[in-house]
């Protein structure tokens, strides 16, 4: 699949840094480092518009090794970039480490997933098919 994009950054294109990668790499847009405080959230500019096929969506996901390294990650994850979305891509980031953090320009600050989007129609009913399951959630299966 080939999608539009327009880069008003000096950064690369996002890409796949390895054969069985299902993200690309995002980076940062600034024209000076962003400092991020201890369980701040900040909009990050990627510099990046792209024209998404109808019947897919992008997802933006967190960097595990942000998240670990720095305590930084997505929120809204997976942010979701619709089909018919032509503005700019921005990352929400929170720090949820204890110490400030820096983000610089050209920084990775999250992966963009491309994925194919179903779409549904209700019938509403009475009833719904019971299961083993049911109606347990949240942890009513227990620990193993």
């Amino acid at each position: 699949m080939v999608i539009k994009i327009i880069n008003r950054s000096s950064n690369s294109l996002p890409e796949y840094a390895t054969k069985g990668s299902s993200g690309m790499d995002l980076r940062a847009n600034l024209e000076i480092p962003l400092s991020i405080k201890p369980f701040e959230r900040i909009l990050v500019p990627t510099g990046l518009f792209i024209e998404i096929p109808e019947g897919f969506e992008a997802q933006i996901r967190p960097r595990s090794g942000l998240a670990i390294k720095q305590g930084i990650t997505c929120l809204n994850t997976p942010g979701t970039i619709d089909a018919d979305y032509r503005g700019e891509i921005k990352v929400i980031l929170i720090n949820l480490s204890n110490e400030e953090q820096v983000i610089d320009h050209g920084d990775r600050i999250a992966q963009m997933v491309i994925q194919k989007v179903e779409r549904c129609s209700w019938h509403e009913s009475i009833e719904l098919q019971t299961t083993e399951r049911d109606a347990g959630g949240f942890g009513h299966t227990g620990k193993k």
